[in-house]
Order: C-alpha cells, then structure tokens, then sequence
C-alpha cells in the first residue's frame, strides 16, 4: 500500500491503466494507418478489357536471322552431341561383342581339344585290337586278304598308266 501511495504522488498509475491506456493508443495508431492507406475513398477494383486482336506485330527481320543463326547452332551442336553418344555406346557394345566373341572362341578351343583326346583315344590300335578280339575277331591269316587291283604283295613296285580320255555321254 505505501508503495502505491508513493507511486500516485509521483504521478504513476497503477500498471492496470497503463496498459489499458498503451492498448487505446495502438488501436489509435492502427485505425490512422488504415485511414491513410485507404485515402479518403473506399478502395473498388475495375476490370479492365483490352481487345489485342486489332495490333499487329512488326516483323524484325534482324531478330529473325538471329533466331536463325542460334537454331542452326544448336542444330549442329545437337547432331554432334548425338554422334559423339552414337560412337561411344557403339564403342562399348563392341567390346562387349569382341568379349563375347573371345569367349565363344575359348569353348570352341577347349571343345576342339577335347574332341582330339576323343579322336586319339578311339583310334588307339591297342583298343581296336582288344576289342575286335572280344567280338571273336582275330587277325586274317596269309591269303585271306585279297586286294581290289590284284597285287599280292603290297610293297611291290607299280608301273603307273594312263587311262585313255572316254567323253561323257549325255
């Protein structure tokens, strides 16, 4: 209590009054803006319609030919691009070829071997004879074998002839 008797000989207010009185003011100030902002008219908005289909545009034949020039570059950039993009992924799908094709070549190597070690093994006269011998074969016996020309002896020196040419009938 004393503290409010010294404050209302100093001429201060309760804090409740101030604040009351800060809120009126701000009201105040508020409501002044607004006022300016609006001027003395109330604010109203009109359309406005522009009928464009009357004008007609000036040809520049200087922007043109700029227009030109710059599609012209950018054409001939684009095509260089595309082709520097076309060799490129041209270049990487035939490595994958040439890789592929490397490894086809392998197989067919690996396979090759494979069918000689075969081609040896069965032509192996000792499998040969040990097989004919299970059938029952055995080995011909002198005179047994008769040959197509007639020779007896195999090693026997041969007089080469020359057959008369017949034409061919037709």
């Amino acid at each position: 209590m004393a503290t409010q008797a010294i404050a209302a000989q100093a001429g201060f207010e309760p804090r409740e009054s101030n604040f009351d009185r800060a809120m009126e003011r701000n009201q105040s100030l508020l409501a002044a803006q607004q006022r300016a902002r609006r001027g003395p008219t109330p604010e109203v908005l009109f359309t406005k319609r522009f009928d464009n289909s009357r004008l007609i545009k000036a040809a520049d034949p200087a922007r043109a030919r700029e227009m030109r020039t710059f599609a012209c570059v950018m054409a001939l950039l684009f095509g260089l691009i595309m082709m520097y993009g076309w060799q490129h992924l041209s270049g990487i799908e035939y490595g994958y070829r040439i890789e592929s094709e490397k490894q086809s070549l392998q197989q067919l190597e690996e396979q090759n071997r494979q069918l000689r070690l075969t081609e040896a093994q069965l032509g192996d006269p000792e499998r040969i004879d040990q097989m004919a011998r299970q059938l029952g074969l055995a080995a011909p016996r002198p005179g047994q074998v008769v040959r197509p020309d007639g020779a007896a002896d195999p090693n026997a020196p041969v007089l080469a002839e020359a057959a008369p040419l017949v034409p061919a009938i037709r």
